[in-house]
């Protein structure tokens, strides 16, 4: 009786029945096995869809609030959320930017309409409305910085007044 460690004769191309997992005879030593996922000369080619980041402001308002409150809340947000770029306030407004990773604008869109009411209760948010959302892909960003008329630099990163 020959003693095998559990998986050693799967490794050998040979599943629990002995048989090859190819269908094939069994090799021989040194004999190399054709690949056959892949064809001579194909290329890789990224899938069309592919996640892509995307620059997003989401600007919301609305009836004063203690600004201690909003700063503890906004601070509680990107807790949350860790992707969170910065985010500016004032008594009766703010502004939050960040990245977010999606297939597509609609996806990143989506995602951000709903980020300030499913954390309102979660981070004590103030009651405000979404009065702006500005979504752009990477490159635009870039583009924009690098000809000085995209937003601001979100350095420092985190929650400051505005």
């Amino acid at each position: 009786m020959r003693r095998v460690r559990p998986g050693a004769a799967a490794f050998r191309g040979r599943g629990t029945s002995g048989a090859s997992r190819d269908g094939g005879l069994p090799r021989t030593a040194g004999e190399e096995r054709a690949l056959t996922s892949v064809r001579e000369g194909d290329r890789y080619e990224e899938p069309g869809d592919m996640p892509r980041l995307w620059h997003v402001t989401l600007s919301v308002s609305g009836q004063e609030a203690p600004v201690e409150e909003v700063r503890r809340a906004l601070e509680q947000l990107a807790h949350d959320h860790p992707f969170l770029l910065t985010s500016r306030y004032a008594g009766d407004h703010a502004e939050i930017r960040y990245w977010e990773e999606a297939r597509d604008l609609h996806d990143a869109a989506a995602v951000a309409l709903r980020l300030w009411g499913e954390h309102r209760h979660s981070a004590g948010l103030p009651p405000w409305e979404i009065v702006g959302l500005e979504v752009i892909d990477r490159e635009t960003y870039h583009q924009r910085v690098a000809e000085g008329y995209g937003p601001p630099r979100a350095t420092p990163v985190g929650v400051h007044p505005f």
